[in-house]
């Protein structure tokens, strides 16, 4: 896949996570935040709640699955610790880290704290 195609398949791919996710009643804060720590594809609210969400779009969902690495996992806790210190309950916020995984047919499995295990 070229990098252009690529980027807008991956572009495609957050934006139906994202309606997804507020279909099932959360806010979308924010679309590819970007901080010193790295990028996190979307910021979802739910309450008080903050749900950090890593997007992986291939053709089946074990392989989407494969793409997410421990050092990019590190990344993206490092990059919310960042946002979290705006908030008004800093470090104490309540957040998970889910991955959402797109398959070749648009079909979206999500991984609900995903980083806990």
């Amino acid at each position: 896949m070229s990098g252009t195609v690529s980027y807008h398949a991956g572009r495609a791919a957050e934006d139906s996570v994202a309606r997804n996710y507020v279909g099932r009643g959360f806010v979308i804060d924010k679309c590819r935040w970007r901080g010193a720590g790295g990028e996190i594809d979307l910021i979802a609210r739910h309450g008080d709640a903050l749900i950090f969400v890593e997007v992986k779009k291939s053709k089946s969902f074990a392989r989407a699955a494969e793409r997410v690495s421990r050092r990019q996992m590190e990344r993206i806790m490092m990059a919310a610790s960042e946002f979290v210190a705006g908030e008004p309950k800093g470090q104490l916020t309540e957040m998970r880290f889910d991955v959402a995984l797109v398959d070749g047919g648009g079909g979206i499995q999500i991984l609900e704290n995903a980083f806990a295990a």
